[in-house]
């Protein structure tokens, strides 16, 4: 059994491993951040701030890279995010206050979601829908997911350990956590190493000049109001704040949030090997949409379990559903567009995908501080429900052009 598959090139191989270490350090991030913030004194809405910091940072950033991308060399693009990778780590490391880590949150590259929130998805998805032939672009989205989400899983397993060895060698759990971040700070390193070694999907697709966006604009500007509502939803249960909630409304530590989004993360990363096979048989827009909606009825529920074992139960059945629409989307996104429009296609969709969900937390926070009940989940349901159906009405009919 092949790992990719055949006709991907070298490339992909390094991308995929690239997505799958970013993966381990943002599951690590996204529970240690919300357990960290707790301990450090911060209330949920000033947690909620910071969260809506990292996203905004994200989405403006998601924008000026994906919009250089067709005429800036990708490797210098990536290089230069690794960099404000490194940068961010070490500032969640350096200070403790709330201002100056509001500013490093909005200037870094911190995610709180575990998930396809990032300042180097536009690029990276441009590289990987060419390094590979059009009728295998689903499948390689799916391992390329299933990197990143096994390995975000790995990493939120491993966020009580900060604790656990700062106790033993008498450290506060504090200072453990903060000093945490230094591991996201190193990560960038092997990033380095496997982007340098990118050999054609390096290049920019293109040197013209003008709009990015031409051919395809108004299909990508509807894909991108429909994906904006899918994340505004979302954004009211990133990791982050899910772990907050299960704190809250439950009292579990760190280490047991962890372990639930090991087994969370090990099931949405499964899904993905049934993505393209679905996909295949019933098309990407009804794998979007019909592998989605159960996923937001789990979540809807979750909201109304009184223990934490039962909304454990359905956070979990939630999982194998709500990331297998993923390499779908992506895989959709590329196909409908023009090669030399895909890194724009891939900002434009991205970045009102990272401000929407950026509005969510502040009012996610704002619910928890004033009541323990799930409200963000039974909204982020309701509003990702929303977005299936609309998604469904607008574009069952519109196909891709190369049959993938």
């Amino acid at each position: 059994m092949h790992l990719l598959p055949t006709s991907a090139s070298p490339d992909a191989t390094r991308l995929v491993a690239a997505r799958s270490l970013r993966g381990l350090v943002d599951g690590f991030v996204s529970v240690l951040l919300a357990a960290y913030l707790v301990d450090a004194g911060f209330s949920p809405f000033e947690i909620s701030a910071l969260i809506t910091g990292t996203l905004l940072g994200s989405a403006v950033l998601t924008l000026a890279i994906g919009l250089a991308g067709y005429r800036v060399r990708r490797r210098t693009l990536l290089l230069w995010s690794c960099a404000l990778m490194s940068a961010t780590g070490l500032g969640f490391a350096s200070f403790t206050e709330f201002w100056p880590l509001l500013v490093i949150a909005v200037a870094g590259t911190l995610n709180p979601s575990a998930g396809d929130v990032s300042v180097f998805l536009p690029i990276e998805q441009a590289m990987v829908s060419e390094s590979v032939a059009p009728q295998d672009r689903t499948a390689l989205f799916a391992r390329y997911n299933l990197g990143g989400l096994f390995a975000a899983a790995i990493g939120s397993l491993g966020a009580g350990i900060p604790v656990a060895v700062g106790l033993a060698v008498g450290a506060s759990r504090v200072d453990a956590q903060r000093l945490a971040f230094l591991v996201y700070a190193a990560m960038p390193l092997a990033l380095l190493w496997l982007y340098f070694g990118l050999q054609h999907g390096a290049e920019a697709a293109t040197t013209g000049r003008g709009a990015p966006l031409r051919k395809s604009r108004a299909v990508v500007f509807r894909l991108s109001a429909l994906f904006s509502l899918d994340s505004f939803g979302g954004g009211f249960v990133v990791q982050s704040l899910l772990a907050l909630w299960l704190f809250q409304r439950f009292e579990l530590t760190v280490g047991v949030a962890g372990a639930i989004f090991f087994v969370a993360g090990l099931l949405a990363a499964l899904s993905q090997l049934a993505a393209p096979r679905v996909a295949a048989r019933i098309g990407l827009v009804n794998t979007m949409v019909f592998t989605h909606l159960p996923a937001n009825g789990f979540l809807m529920l979750a909201a109304f379990m009184p223990t934490a074992p039962l909304a454990i139960a359905c956070l979990l059945l939630r999982m194998p559903f709500s990331s297998m629409d993923v390499p779908a989307r992506q895989s959709y996104t590329m196909a409908i567009v023009p090669p030399e429009e895909r890194a724009a296609a891939a900002s434009v969709t991205n970045v009102p995908r990272s401000l929407a969900s950026a509005l969510a937390p502040l009012a996610a926070g704002a619910m928890l501080e004033a009541s323990s009940f799930g409200w963000p989940l039974l909204v982020g349901g309701l509003l990702k429900a929303t977005y299936d159906i609309l998604l469904w009405m607008q574009f069952r009919s519109l196909r891709p052009e190369d049959g993938a």
